[in-house]
């Protein structure tokens, strides 16, 4: 019925090859260091000028990783932009009732045009750093202590960190899978397709087609996709990049595969174990660390290639990697996939070569030398996760001779420790962390801790061999909250 009203409306729809180049060009000036003055003044002239655009979608993080957004009125958006408010107590994770409004700070720097066959016509879409009524820093939104700690690394010295991940996922038949999730009949996988082997028109082919034509037109710069070793598995990697763009862009990464396979008519999944017996999805995290442009991680001299810094900053990972385990693998779910027979990175040492390290040293240059940690699940948070690894790495780095002796020994301790089987020791291990009490805050740590509980509470504490429906339904990217007694 309202189709045949659409050709009244003159929304902004922009072509890909448009949306790519302005996106392009928007995501060179974000890395060149203008001021967030420079990109307010330049996005408030854009959109008073641009008269097609209708709504302004701001983006931001719950404490778990899940994704929210909502529109604002363009024009009430250029007279409110300094005082948008929002019910903090209707996010999972976030204020009580007692103390619901908290405020958004728009991050003018992350302003994207978005693709309209996907997101709707006469859009574009803002990340926002939630806080306080004051206008302080709101502590579980980690977004935005991400961006205070990437900051204070670049003044006190000169350091710029970088990350590339590899987000796996799944593809699997009917529209809301995992909402209708049923242990006794599980997900049924769109193809039986292999590593490589996807044909030409397959659906999970097209899938990834339409998924990288949209990341593509958003300036995530593609690098490859491919289906990966399980059926129905895909991955789609895209240009390594300043730590905060690119946890938007795990975000909008995983946002832009949901919406496709929908319209598709099929669900992607981010469960890091959907399907017992196959392999499960990670999210490798490969990362370095930048002075200018000279990356520090990169010594030929040394063993693997790696510097001295690097060195510390893999030491700290591992020392704190127990401590660590409930951020980076956060849900019921993700211990399925630290299975040792399938390639599980729950190995706590460094490597070249074994895959079931939690830190592998990929063969690097001057340029590409990083570390790649390979434990992290794709249903992280990914703000959380990388802001706690970055701590754990900058721990040994800046630690006495003598404290890093004693990290370096528990790192390198033979035989070799694993990471945590289960979400129960791992949230025990998460409870009595002094160094991420210290490092989250009392409050967000006591918070996150609440909610794993919460999660895991409604599962089986003995995984088995069959994925259960709690774990699913239960997941925090699966069903609000506000539904669970409905289950």
């Amino acid at each position: 019925m309202l189709e045949q009203f659409s050709g009244l409306r003159e929304f902004l729809t922009l072509s890909y090859q448009e949306l790519e180049l302005k996106n392009l060009e928007f995501k060179e000036l974000r890395t060149s260091g203008k001021s967030a003055e420079f990109f307010q003044k330049k996005v408030i002239a854009y959109l008073a000028g641009e008269k097609r655009v209708k709504a302004v979608t701001i983006a931001f993080c719950d404490l778990e990783g899940k994704l929210h957004m909502l529109d604002y009125d363009k024009k009430f958006f250029l007279e409110s932009y300094e005082n948008l408010t929002f019910d903090g107590s209707s996010v999972r994770g976030f204020t009580p009732q007692s103390e619901s409004d908290l405020r958004f700070k728009v991050d003018w720097s992350s302003f994207r045009w978005l693709p309209a066959d996907i997101f709707g016509s006469g859009k574009v879409i803002i990340f926002a750093f939630v806080r306080e009524q004051d206008g302080s820093q709101y502590p579980s939104d980690f977004r935005g202590r991400l961006a205070e700690y990437l900051e204070e690394l670049q003044k006190k010295h000169g350091y710029t960190a970088y990350l590339s991940p590899e987000v796996e996922g799944f593809l699997l038949e009917g529209i809301d899978a995992e909402q209708n999730y049923y242990s006794d009949t599980g997900f049924q996988l769109v193809t039986k397709g292999g590593y490589f082997s996807a044909l030409p028109q397959d659906p999970l082919r097209r899938f990834i087609d339409t998924v990288a034509e949209v990341q593509r037109s958003m300036a995530f710069e593609n690098e490859k996709d491919h289906g990966e070793v399980g059926p129905s598995q895909f991955e789609i990697n895209f240009k390594y990049g300043e730590v905060l763009q690119i946890c938007d862009q795990i975000l909008l990464y995983k946002l832009i595969a949901r919406q496709v396979a929908k319209l598709m008519g099929y669900t992607a999944t981010f469960l890091p174990k959907p399907v017992s017996g196959i392999n499960g999805s990670g999210m490798h995290c490969n990362m370095s660390i930048n002075s200018g442009k000279k990356n520090l991680f990169y010594d030929r001299q040394r063993t693997d290639g790696i510097s001295a810094l690097a060195e510390k900053f893999l030491t700290g990972i591992l020392y704190y990697a127990p401590e660590l385990c409930l951020t980076i693998n956060p849900s019921v779910n993700s211990y399925r996939r630290l299975d040792p027979h399938f390639e599980a990175p729950n190995e706590i040492m460094r490597s070249a070569k074994n895959r079931g390290a939690m830190i592998r040293i990929p063969i690097g240059n001057e340029r590409s030398a990083r570390i790649e940690v390979r434990s992290v699940a794709p249903d992280t948070n990914p703000y959380l996760g990388i802001f706690s690894i970055l701590k754990a790495g900058f721990s040994a780095i800046e630690a006495s001779e003598k404290d890093y002796k004693n990290m370096l020994q528990v790192a390198l301790k033979n035989p070799v420790r694993k990471l945590w089987g289960n979400i129960y020791e791992a949230t025990a291990s998460f409870a009595g962390s002094a160094f991420l009490k210290k490092a989250l805050g009392d409050e967000s740590h006591a918070k996150y801790l609440a909610l794993k509980e919460q999660a895991a509470a409604r599962s089986p504490k003995e995984l088995g061999a069959k994925i259960k429906t709690g774990e699913i339904i239960y997941h925090h990217e699966v069903t609000n909250q506000m539904l669970w007694n409905s289950f």
